[in-house]
Order: structure tokens, then sequence, then C-alpha cells
């Protein structure tokens, strides 16, 4: 592990794509990051609970869906220190180098998995050349390996150079539930940034281009939903029972049924149901995990309370109760113009990089937007930049993969960035954009 990060891009890529964790199960991974982050040498390094408060975590697993992931990631040779740290699903890390005078500036990059088999395909490179998911049914599959890649890296050359002002690397864990975005946005580590710059991999831009900045991403909310009834023969009493399935269909057919809104788009989306034991029996309890989705933070407030109202009201019809919990959610957060510029101009010099796009709509969501919107807030400039990547399958596939050039060229941009920042600090604001 002495070899420095920039002359084993693929290589760690691929170590981190053979152990896929999903969300705050992120034990082996975090061991693994914080490995290279002491080999690089940084002099600040937060664990776990050090680098946010627990208690602001979003979508958390209970104990038993945690204890597996941490005995595999001992049993894969994770430190045992390091596992004792992160008990109770408290993982991810943030490194922070602290240089002297001049700005302050963030990366944010994610580091979990997707709950999703990978492809044993021949044609799938993962499965030719040997690093494929060695974690069943886990799967790298949105690029995260790659973002985390680019943070090592990218701290790595920043260290090495004549760099002046603070360099703060937070990775993040839960990107995919929207559950780390808050706690690391509220911890100690993100106040008095002047400029916060977060990464992802592809999205349909191919390899060569780069966005340097995304617009639109959605505010969104996860929820889940338990209704409760009451159990009857289904031939003898069906008049005794309070049906938990009907309320549940009730509740899909109304909740997609919500109005749309006239300031703007918003999505609502009833994902996994399920309900009953046998088909004599009235069902009792019916669950459900949906979302809503809006084109500002307004506009999902407004698609959440809709849905929490349906949900509600379904139950009650059919003389059951319902238990609404909104186990995450994100807000929306712009780019700022003068950071994208500056993300552009970075991007233009870089080696293999053929096409800059100023902005692009997100169409998605990601809750690096609580991070965006605390450094806007406090006066300070976001931006969120996409490195293009040709993927063979599409993000959130069995067959996602990436070209690993994408892995210099992600490097290149963050570090041009983070020196262009350095060199024109400060950078007039201008009119602000931020949350929505």
């Amino acid at each position: 592990m002495n070899e420095p990060v920039r002359d084993r891009l693929a290589t760690l890529r691929r170590g981190l794509h053979r152990h896929p964790e999903p969300a705050w199960r992120e034990f082996y991974t975090t061991a693994r990051l914080v490995e290279e982050l002491r080999a690089i040498g940084v002099d600040e390094l937060a664990i776990g609970p050090d680098a946010y408060d627990p208690g602001d975590r979003m979508a958390v697993p209970d104990e038993e869906a945690l204890a597996p992931w941490l005995e595999r990631a001992r049993e894969n040779g994770a430190d045992e220190k390091l596992l004792e740290r992160m008990a109770g699903g408290n993982t991810g890390a943030v490194a922070v180098l602290e240089r002297g005078d001049g700005p302050a500036i963030g990366l944010r990059v994610d580091i979990d998995a997707l709950f999703i088999e990978e492809s044993t395909a021949a044609e799938h490179d993962p499965a030719a050349e040997g690093f494929r998911s060695e974690f069943e049914g886990t799967m790298h599959a949105c690029g995260h390996d790659v973002h985390m890649t680019w943070g090592l890296a990218a701290l790595e050359a920043v260290a090495e150079s004549d760099f002046s002002g603070r360099f703060v690397v937070f990775f993040q864990p839960a990107e995919e539930q929207s559950g780390g975005g808050q706690p690391m946005a509220e911890s100690e580590f993100a106040a008095d940034l002047d400029y916060l710059l977060a990464a992802h991999v592809g999205l349909d831009h191919p390899t060569g281009e780069v966005v340097a900045g995304i617009e639109k991403p959605l505010a969104m909310c996860h929820v889940d939903v338990t209704i409760e009834g009451t159990s009857a023969h289904a031939g003898k009493a069906p008049n005794e029972g309070d049906n938990a399935m009907h309320a549940m269909g009730t509740a899909i057919e109304n909740a997609y049924a919500i109005p749309r809104h006239a300031d703007g788009m918003t999505r609502i989306n009833v994902g996994y149901a399920e309900a009953g034991t046998a088909s004599n029996v009235i069902a009792e309890q019916a669950h459900m995990e949906a979302e809503a989705r809006g084109e500002t933070t307004h506009l999902m407030e407004y698609a959440k309370t809709r849905l929490e109202r349906v949900m509600q009201s379904a139950a009650r019809m059919h003389g059951c109760r319902a238990d609404v919990d909104v186990v995450s959610e994100s807000p929306r957060a712009d780019s700022d113009p003068q950071l994208v510029d500056v993300v552009a101009a970075a991007a233009g010099e870089v080696h293999g990089v053929e096409r800059v796009v100023p902005t692009a709509e997100f169409g998605a969501s990601e809750d690096a937007t609580f991070l965006m919107d605390r450094v806007q807030r406090e006066g300070g400039l976001a931006a969120y930049l996409i490195v293009g990547t040709d993927h063979p399958g599409s993000h959130h596939t069995p067959t996602f993969d990436v070209d690993e050039t994408s892995l210099e060229h992600g490097v290149d941009v963050l570090v041009g960035t983070v020196r262009e920042l350095e060199r024109r600090h400060p950078i007039p604001r201008g009119d602000a954009v931020g949350g929505q």
C-alpha cells in the first residue's frame, strides 16, 4: 500500500467493487478507506461517530440487519478496533488537510452499494476479469467505488502539493437511502466551508465529457407505511375483519391519483407492497415502501403531505390504522454558476476531456444536497459535477460498469478545480442559487 494511489486507480477501484456494502453497513469499506487515509497521512481523521452525530442519521437498519455485515467485515480482515468504533452502523469517515491560510474546500464522495445481484455474464468485465462482487445480492451498481477512488486520489494529490488552505473530504455512507447526507452536513466539518464539490460518474454522459454543475436535482423523501387491521375467516365471517390488504390497495390507487402541482413537477411511487398470509384469511397487516419527489423542496413537501394523508385516509376508510414513517429525505440544491465556471475551466485543461458541458438537469435525487445547502446558506459556493464514462448497463442494473479511463479524468478535474479555487479565492458569490 506504499504505492501511490494515483498509480493504482484501477486496482483500488476493483478492490472496492469486490466488497460492496449497503447503507450504514459499510464496515469493511470504511476500514479499507481508513487504511488508505492513514497511509496518505492527513491532519485529522474522524471515523464513524466522530465524523457526525449518530442521532442525525436517517434510514438506519436495526441491529439484526447490521450484524451479518459486521461479522462479514470481520471475516474479511477489517481492523477490530475500527469495527468497535463503527458499532451500531456508524460507518463513514471525514479526512482533513490543514495547510495554512487559504480557502476551505470540501469534497463529498459516497461509499454505499445497492441490493442488486451482479451479472455473471461473460461480457460483463467485472465477471470476466475477476472483480465481480464477492458479496452476493449486493453490488456497486452506481459507481460509488469510482467515487471513493477519486476521493482518495484527490486527497493524496492535494496532500503532496503546495496547496494552502483547508481540504475536507467527506466519505459519506448511505447515499442510496438518503440517510447519510444530513449528519455529514450537520457536523462540525461542514462548518465554514468556502466551497463544496460533489461528483458522480456516468449518468449517461460518455467518456471524455464533463458536466461542470447539475441543476434541478429533485427533492425527495422515502416513506414506510404499515397498515394494521383485524384478521378474520374470509369465508365464515369476513364481516368481522378489517382488511389491511384492501386498505393498501385503496391507498396505492389514491396515491397515484394525487393531483400534480401547478408550480412544477412532482413524483409519487409505491415501489414495494406486501400483505396477507393465506387466501382464506382477511389480512391484518400490510406494508408499503413509497417515495415522493418534487422539483423544489416546497413541491416535495406538498407531495409528501398528500401521500401521508392518502395513506391515513385509506386505512380509516377500511377500519384500519396506518403508521406512516418518513425514514429519510433530502432537499433541492443547485450548483452555483460562479463555481460551475471554475469547474469548467479546470475540466477544459484535463487531458482526455473532449467536451465540457456547463450545466445539465439532474432529474434524480441526491443527499449531497444537504451539504450543498448548508455551504450555500452560510455564504459559500457549491457544485455537483459529473464525469462521463461509457457504461454498458444503466445505473442500478446488474450489468453496470465503467470505462476506467474516467478514473484519471475524475481525479484531474477535482484536483484541478481545488487548485484553481485556491488561485482565484475569494470568488464573488453574486446572486444566490442555493436550495429551493
